[in-house]
């Protein structure tokens, strides 16, 4: 895979950088608070990353996912700690995790505590198959439950094109990778407001903070 590392090493964003100020304008000229992941170079290393911009294009947070799982060891390094935080912006308390972060209680305990309103989610999608949607969407619903906020979830979609390239990039013949796919809103009782399980588009909802305080009444996972 050397060649390919170093392909990926060479296109990965610098943070901050021309691509990153790109990125903040495109936010402050949609007035619009983006979640976005990249793969992030500092120095010679790789790291797992998401980046949120305020409406005003402002980057206000860059978490590094802490502990690459499986497959990704060989690419990511580890972050850190420093991620573990929610942060306000324009349009409520968000806080960000990737992928199979979520299957780690304090990690997830740890954007709970510091009362985050919207978690944005990314997971890779678009090679796992149904399964993997199924496991997505009851841990999605369950975060959304136990933290009482709302879940956005975005996922990438791979057409044949892309596969192709992606096949030719590897020199691997890894066959159909489009699936998995579960881009999603829920809300903080758990329930779906809106999904795309194929292809690419937009989920768009109206959200209300209100459900909040209504699902933290009957249960408040920070044990107030």
């Amino acid at each position: 895979m050397g060649s390919e590392h170093y392909k990926l090493l060479e296109q990965a964003v610098v943070v901050p950088s021309a691509t990153t100020d790109a990125i903040g304008k495109a936010a402050k000229d949609a007035n619009m608070v983006v979640s976005i992941g990249v793969n992030e170079r500092d120095g010679s290393t790789l790291y797992n990353t998401q980046l949120l911009f305020d409406a005003d294009g402002s980057l206000i947070q860059a978490r590094r996912k802490i502990s690459p799982t499986y497959h990704e060891r060989m690419i990511w390094g580890m972050g850190d700690g420093s991620g573990l935080r929610a942060t306000d912006s324009a349009v409520g308390r968000i806080g960000q995790l990737a992928c199979w972060k979520h299957y780690n209680p304090l990690v997830r305990y740890a954007l709970i505590e510091d009362g985050k309103q919207i978690h944005a989610l990314i997971y890779p999608g678009s090679f796992a198959g149904q399964l993997f949607t199924r496991q997505m969407e009851v841990s999605i619903r369950m975060h959304a439950l136990e933290s009482a906020c709302f879940a956005v979830n975005s996922m990438a979609w791979l057409y044949p094109e892309q596969q192709a390239q992606i096949m030719a990039d590897t020199g691997c013949e890894i066959g159909p990778i489009s699936g998995g796919c579960y881009t999603a809103i829920i809300d903080p009782q758990g329930e779906v407001v809106g999904a795309l399980t194929e292809g690419e588009g937009e989920v768009i909802a109206d959200i209300d903070l209100f459900q909040i305080e209504i699902r933290k009444r009957q249960m408040d996972g920070r044990g107030h």
